[in-house]
C-alpha cells in the first residue's frame, strides 16, 4: 500500500479518493457538523512537521539550514477547501480583497503583479519621468500573524460574525504540532501565533491579515501592488525632491509603526531600493538612499523582483542573460542524458527545467527589442534541435511545428491572450492590473 501523504492519516488519500462514493456521506456530516457548531475537531488542529534541508549540500548540524514542512490530515484540507470557496465567494461578492493583490487568488499570480509594475513604469519613463522602487521583505511573516489582532480584523473589518467567526476561533485555537523526522516523532508542542503552515486555509488569512497595509501606502501617493509578503511600493517624480524623499520616509515610518503593532518585522537586509527611469536622470541620483528601519539601503543597479531581475532602464537584458546562463547549464546536462530517454521523458524534462523559465511571467517582454527575444529564441531552438535530434544546419521551422512548439514571440502573445480578460471569459473577477494596463 501506497505510503500516506501525511503521517496523521491511517490510509493514503488517493484510497479515500477510490473509496469516494461509500465515504462521501460520512464526510460530508463532518464537514456539515464543524460548519454548522462553529467548531473544528482536535484531530485536525494537529500538525506533523518535517525539516528539510534547504539546498543540497549545507550543513545539516546547523539549524537554520533547514524548512520546516508541516503536513496536515487529509480531512483537515478538504474541510478547509470548503471554508475556502465560501469566504473568497463572501470576499468577491462584497470587493473586499485589496484590488492590487496577487497572492493566492484565482485568476491572480506574481505576473499578473508584474505586468501592473512593469507598465506603471514603463509609461512613467515614457514622459520622463524616474521612479523609485522599494522592495520590503518580511521575517517569518506567516509565523508571527497574532490571532486576537485577525480575528478581530475578520469581525470588524470583513464582516464575518456569528457561527462563522466561532469557526475561525476553533480553528485558530488549540492548534499543536510534532516534529517526525523518518520514524521518530517528538512531543507535541502548542502552536499559538501564526497561521497554519501547510494548509489550504492560511495563505487567504494572511493576505486578510495585511489589508490595512494598503491603505496605510497609499495616504502617502505611492503605488502599492503585491503577492502575498512580498511587498513593492513605488512613486513617480519629475525629480527627487526633499518632499518627495520626506514622502517616502514617512511611509516607510508608518508602515514600520503598523507592522510593530501587529507582530510583524521587516527584514531589512533583503529590503532593496532601485531607481528607474531614463539614463540621463538616472546619473545624477547615483548617491541615493532610503533609512528603512533604521538602516540605510542606498539604490542598487538592479534588484529581482518576484524571480525577475529589474535594471535601471527596465531593459530586462540581465535576467534574459541569466536565464540563458542558467538553460544553456540545464541544456548541456539534458544533454547527457538524452541517449538514455525516450521522447516523451526528455521532453518533460524539457518543460520541467527550460520551457518553465522561458514562460515565467514572459508577457512582460511584450514590446521588448527584437534582440532581446532572439536570445530566448537561441535557447528554445537548441533545445528543440536536442529533443528532436536535429543539426544545426537543419531549419528550426519545421523542427519546432512537429514539436507543436510556438516561437518565443509567439508565446508571449499567446500568455497576452490568455490573462487578459476580454479574451478569457473565465476571469469573472478582471484583475485591475491588467484592466488598467496600456500599451507600453
Amino acid at each position: 500500500m501506497k505510503t500516506p501523504t501525511c503521517d496523521l492519516d491511517p490510509i493514503p488519500s488517493t484510497l479515500v479518493m477510490a473509496c469516494l462514493p461509500a465515504l462521501r456521506p460520512h464526510l460530508l456530516s463532518v464537514i456539515n457538523s464543524s460548519l454548522s457548531t462553529g467548531s473544528v475537531p482536535p484531530a485536525l488542529k494537529l500538525a506533523s512537521v518535517t525539516p528539510i534541508l534547504k539546498k543540497p549540500g549545507l550543513d545539516p548540524d546547523i539549524h537554520n539550514n533547514y524548512r520546516p514542512i508541516s503536513n496536515l490530515p487529509f480531512l483537515s484540507k478538504i474541510l478547509e477547501r470548503t471554508v475556502v470557496h465560501q469566504l473568497k465567494t463572501h470576499l468577491d461578492s462584497n470587493q473586499l480583497y485589496e484590488p492590487f493583490q496577487s497572492g493566492f487568488r484565482s485568476h491572480h499570480s506574481t505576473e499578473t503583479a508584474l505586468i501592473k509594475v512593469t507598465n506603471d513604469l514603463l509609461l512613467s519613463s515614457d514622459e520622463h519621468s524616474l521612479n523609485i522602487l522599494i522592495l520590503l521583505d518580511l521575517s517569518a511573516a506567516f509565523d508571527t500573524i497574532n490571532h486576537s489582532i485577525l480575528l478581530s480584523h475578520l469581525e470588524s473589518s470583513l464582516h464575518i460574525t456569528g457561527t462563522a467567526l466561532s469557526w475561525f476561533k476553533s480553528y485558530l485555537s488549540d492548534r499543536e504540532q510534532f516534529i517526525s523526522i523518518n520514524k521518530f516523532k517528538s512531543d507535541t508542542a502548542p502552536v499559538s501565533q501564526g497561521v497554519p503552515q501547510g494548509s489550504v486555509l492560511g495563505p487567504l488569512l494572511f493576505i486578510l491579515y495585511l489589508l490595512p497595509l494598503g491603505d496605510i501606502i497609499r495616504h502617502h501617493g505611492l503605488q502599492y501592488p503585491c503577492y502575498a509578503d512580498d511587498t513593492q511600493l513605488y512613486i513617480s517624480t519629475k525629480s527627487i525632491t526633499p518632499t518627495i524623499h520626506s514622502s517616502i520616509t514617512n511611509c516607510l515610518t508608518d508602515i514600520k509603526t503598523w507592522m510593530q503593532a501587529n507582530f510583524l518585522k521587516l527584514n531589512t537586509d533583503k529590503s532593496e531600493v532601485l531607481i528607474i527611469g531614463p539614463k540621463s536622470l538616472n546619473k545624477s541620483h547615483h548617491n541615493f538612499s532610503l533609512c528603512i528601519d533604521g538602516i540605510t539601503v542606498p539604490a542598487s543597479s538592479h534588484v529581482r523582483n518576484l524571480g525577475i531581475i529589474f535594471d535601471q532602464t527596465l531593459s530586462y537584458e540581465r535576467h534574459i542573460n541569466h536565464i540563458r546562463k542558467t538553460a544553456f547549464f540545464l541544456l548541456k546536462n539534458s544533454a547527457c542524458l538524452r541517449p538514455s530517454l525516450s521522447s516523451a521523458a526528455a521532453e518533460t524534462l524539457i518543460h520541467a527545467f527550460i520551457t518553465s523559465r522561458l514562460d515565467y511571467c514572459n508577457s512582460i517582454l511584450y514590446g521588448s527589442p527584437t534582440k532581446i527575444i532572439n536570445k530566448l529564441q537561441y535557447i528554445q531552438n537548441s533545445t528543440a534541435r536536442l529533443l528532436s535530434h536535429s543539426r544545426t544546419r537543419d531549419h528550426i521551422t519545421p523542427v519546432l511545428q512537429n514539436l507543436h512548439w510556438l516561437p518565443i514571440q509567439q508565446r508571449i502573445q499567446f500568455k497576452i491572450l490568455l490573462i487578459t480578460p476580454s479574451h478569457s471569459p473565465s476571469h469573472s473577477q478582471a484583475q485591475p492590473q491588467i484592466c488598467q494596463r496600456q500599451p507600453p
